[in-house]
């Protein structure tokens, strides 16, 4: 019941915004052309922010109903990794050039579900993003292991204190509502990853330092093959 309350709050707040800047758009201050045109911007925006909302939560819906069943493919994290930067290369106001790529080349097998490996690094690169201070470095690296691939995703930001650690893979938990809705954020994103890491029986990690920034990481399985034969 916390769960769909939450949402229809988060969902209610940009309705009510639009319902009333199209009730006023309608009366006489329709007729002054900025003040339209400020308001046409506030009502797709607000809109743009249901639709972000409902694309996550339908994402959450569809990885939690596929908990139960492993992802058997395999996928090139480091290929992915890559073409997620590029993706996200004039993001976000331009923070897409300072991303900092960190892996070996050739392949960098593990199990997984590519489309849901995909969502989880453009939710953590662009976490990374939008919290870290501009102009410093988002730094995205992985490391192989002989039973685990590692990836790592830090950023130079505000950090995080610690007492909201544990809680931020909870759903529509912020640690600062007002910012995390600025920048665009549904309050779903780390946990759709955290679903994501669960379904792939990997592991999630987040540690914060105050005025540091911020180090996610993720250790995802290698499938069998990768493992029995060492990786160089």
């Amino acid at each position: 019941m916390d769960f769909v309350a939450n949402a229809s709050h988060e969902l209610r707040t940009p309705l009510a915004s639009i319902l009333g800047y199209v009730e006023t758009l309608s009366d006489a201050a329709g007729e002054d052309p900025v003040v339209r045109a400020r308001f046409l911007k506030i009502v797709f925006d607000e809109a743009r922010r249901m639709q972000r909302l409902v694309d996550d939560l339908m994402s959450l819906s569809r990885i939690e109903a596929e908990k139960f069943r492993a992802p058997s493919d395999t996928v090139d994290l480091g290929a992915l990794v890559d073409e997620t930067h590029a993706e996200l290369a004039e993001a976000h106001d331009g923070r897409g050039r300072d991303i900092i790529l960190e892996h070996d080349p050739g392949a960098i097998p593990v199990l997984g579900d590519r489309t849901q490996l995909s969502q989880l690094l453009h939710n953590l690169i662009g976490n990374a993003m939008k919290y870290g201070q501009p102009g410093t470095p988002v730094r995205v690296a992985i490391t192989r292991e002989n039973d685990a691939v590692r990836l790592v995703v830090a950023d130079q930001g505000e950090g995080i204190p610690p007492e909201h650690l544990p809680r931020l893979t909870e759903r529509f938990y912020r640690v600062d509502p007002g910012r995390s809705r600025s920048v665009g954020g549904t309050g779903l994103g780390l946990a759709i990853v955290k679903h994501i890491v669960e379904r792939h029986r990997g592991r999630l990690e987040i540690t914060s330092r105050v005025g540091e920034g911020t180090r996610v990481t993720v250790v995802l399985r290698p499938p069998p093959a990768a493992v029995a034969e060492p990786l160089s």
